[in-house]
């Protein structure tokens, strides 16, 4: 991940012990990015500005305007005054597609279901993602722990959240970042897609809540299982298990809680016991 442009140094005041210092520190950028396609913008989200390139094919996949990457034919970034807007062009398909559904979202920081125009388009079925990859429990374990590690812009900041993608074979193969947790899924999804790396094999790890978009949008990625520090929504749980997908949450030092299709998961230790 490029950092670079993704933070800047603000002076503070500091007052501890009864003694005011003055002091700096590095704060995460916050601008407003417009996503727009064949010269109409589709969405408005507050992001940070980093990875946009990701974040424009990333979103571009989740939410079903592409397939594939190369049902995009062009990109590319244009800064002004008022924030940067993702240009993208699609093929001619795609392109009536989106003009049949356009909308314009805009969200204080990247809210995944604000300009929807009807109920149903919010419990909209999700993809479903089948996958035979089984997951050690330990593996899941430790990879969340090894998550802050590559956190470098949160690092600076401790105010964004992160998704990364896992395999177990590779360990943490990638790692996005923004102040939106909807928009570090979209930057992920992006890189992987870019990369060309393969999901059904692999874990998202997020570092935050579960809400019912980020597993749709996992879902749209093909990914097979989630694991995040936080609790689930209830309408996150439901979709999960009704998209065949692995969800994971409540992730801590010594455990975490799998809420859907625990089938995925070998617990080396032992039977599961209830309580």
């Amino acid at each position: 991940m490029d950092i670079s442009g993704a933070v800047s140094e603000r002076k503070k005041l500091i007052w501890r012990g009864g003694t005011p210092v003055l002091a700096s520190r590095s704060v995460a950028e916050e601008n407003a990015i417009a996503l727009s396609y064949c010269g109409s913008t589709y969405a408005v989200m507050m992001a940070t500005p980093a990875d946009l390139e990701d974040f424009g094919i990333g979103f571009s996949i989740t939410e079903g305007i592409i397939a594939r990457a190369e049902e995009m034919t062009d990109l590319e970034l244009v800064e002004n005054e008022l924030g940067i807007e993702v240009r993208m062009w699609l093929q001619r398909d795609r392109e009536q597609f989106v003009t049949a559904r356009r909308r314009a979202i805009a969200g204080p920081v990247g809210c995944g279901l604000c300009g929807i125009e009807s109920l149903e388009q919010a419990r909209v079925a999700s993809r479903r993602v089948k996958s035979g990859s089984t997951f050690l429990a330990r593996d899941l374990l430790e990879a969340m722990r090894a998550m802050p590690v590559s956190q470098r812009l949160n690092q600076k900041t401790r105010a964004v959240h992160a998704a990364g993608f896992w395999r177990p074979s590779a360990g943490i193969v990638a790692l996005r970042e923004d102040v939106g947790r909807h928009n570090a899924l979209d930057k992920l999804a992006g890189a992987l897609v870019r990369d060309g790396l393969p999901c059904a094999g692999g874990a998202v790890l997020l570092t935050s809540r579960v809400s019912v978009e980020m597993v749709q949008k996992t879902a749209m990625m093909g990914v097979p299982l989630v694991v995040a520090v936080s609790a689930p929504t209830t309408l996150a749980i439901d979709t999960a298990d009704q998209a065949g997908i692995t969800l994971i949450a409540v992730a801590r030092e010594d455990g975490y809680e799998v809420f859907t299709h625990p089938d995925r998961i070998v617990f080396t230790e032992g039977r599961v016991v209830a309580v």
